[in-house]
């Protein structure tokens, strides 16, 4: 009874019960699928001619040697399942597949398959085409995906982590940025008679909690770039000083002030670079400009500029004493009382009226103001021809002094005012 529900190739003979092609225009003609796919003709059959697939239900659909034996039954159940179920929910997909699948066979069927096999090959590509590259900002802008990528923990003593409630493993903080934003998807739940509108709303909060946590990363970033934490443990003002290598002017600190909304589009190094160029730049244009003034004087090479400087000076000089003769000859008994403490100490004839008038007024002898005067415009011409110098300012000479002589030194032209 057995060998009367199987059926035959009529062709070949062999047993065709798990799969058959039937010809709908001839009767009786029914061809297994090797002799259907060479083009097998008998009797009044004929290779172009309509033909319908009968499936017995145990065809295995990727062959005898495919581990499980899936007939094709269960392979259409598992495609049914995957898309009423999702990815996942391998519980559901195996009762609706039948009770012989447990959820491991049907995860590693459905694994092996239909992603790692073939058919995924050819339908899930390595490289995404048509992609759309961001190549304004390599590095990620504010909310970019890339600010998802986790950091390595910081480098902190355990004290210290107890002091920002910092948690390395998790590179989290107790209290992080907008602390209740886990909230927005704690509540929800997927159900399958939700309408579409509740979908939407749904997908609209999850999509809010993500922006929430990619800014969460985006400032652990930037205190991560910007050495915010070394800072609010007071352990970079050593790092700072060592890596200072030019003093910061009040100017560019009120700039740097002005320009903070840039920090989340730039990086430190980045930002750092933008002000060392602006103070290349202001240092050529200086340049540019003595390098004019010494052509309109009919200056054209640089030896010729020092003995011009120094011509210049003694020019300036001369006018400022003449000047000064001008204003206050008649106060001439009055000014010899005024410098009688100091007229009689050597080096006093060296010095200008108003340079007179400094010493006496700092209460500074004319050999030790020539000395000071010597020092400081030797290192400003130094400085000024690339040559590095070290400051040799005696002892003697504190702030104030300094300060007051290096005014004195710039208004009366004999420094530049960068160099004060």
């Amino acid at each position: 009874m057995a060998e009367l529900g199987k059926k035959y190739c009529v062709y070949c003979l062999a047993e065709v019960s798990p799969l058959r092609f039937r010809c709908t225009e001839c009767q009786d003609i029914e061809l297994c699928p090797e002799c259907f796919s060479a083009g097998a003709e008998i009797g009044h059959h004929r290779r172009y001619h309509g033909y319908q697939l009968v499936d017995g239900g145990r065809f295995t659909l990727w062959g005898p040697e495919a581990e499980g034996g899936w007939t094709s039954r269960e392979e259409q159940l598992l495609l049914d399942a995957i898309e009423q179920f999702g990815f996942g929910n391998w519980e559901d997909m195996a009762a609706h597949v039948g009770a012989s699948r447990t959820p491991q066979e049907v995860m590693e069927h459905y694994v092996s398959m239909y992603i790692h096999g073939n058919l995924g090959k050819a339908c899930i590509p390595d490289t995404i085409p048509n992609r759309v590259t961001d190549h304004t900002c390599p590095s990620g802008g504010p909310l970019s995906p890339s600010l998802t990528t986790p950091l390595p923990p910081l480098d902190i003593s355990v004290a210290e982590q107890q002091q920002l409630g910092y948690m390395p493993l998790r590179d989290d903080y107790e209290i992080e940025y907008d602390q209740d934003a886990e909230t927005l998807i704690s509540g929800l739940s997927v159900n399958y008679d939700d309408d579409d509108v509740e979908i939407e709303l749904k997908r609209a909060h999850v999509d809010m909690y993500v922006r929430k946590l990619k800014e969460r990363q985006r400032r652990k970033n930037i205190a991560r770039d910007y050495n915010l934490v070394p800072a609010f443990l007071g352990k970079d003002k050593k790092e700072k000083e060592k890596a200072l290598k030019r003093k910061i002017t009040k100017e560019e600190k009120e700039l740097r002030l002005k320009l903070r909304p840039l920090y989340q589009f730039m990086s430190c190094k980045e930002f750092d670079d933008l002000f060392e160029n602006m103070h290349k730049e202001k240092m050529l244009r200086a340049k540019i400009r003595e390098l004019q003034r010494y052509r309109r004087n009919g200056i054209t090479k640089m030896e010729e500029s020092a003995e011009y400087e120094a011509a210049r000076h003694k020019r300036e000089k001369r006018k400022e004493n003449k000047n000064l003769a001008g204003s206050k000859r008649g106060k001439e008994d009055s000014k010899d009382g005024e410098f009688a403490a100091i007229e009689n100490l050597p080096g006093f004839e060296l010095l200008s009226d108003r340079e007179k008038v400094l010493c006496s007024s700092l209460n500074l002898s004319p050999a030790r103001y020539v000395t000071v005067k010597t020092i400081i415009i030797k290192d400003h011409l130094q400085k000024r021809q690339g040559i590095p110098s070290k400051s040799r300012l005696p002892s003697y000479l504190d702030k104030v002094l300094k300060k007051r002589i290096l005014n004195f030194l710039t208004e009366s032209g004999w420094i530049s005012r960068d160099a004060s």
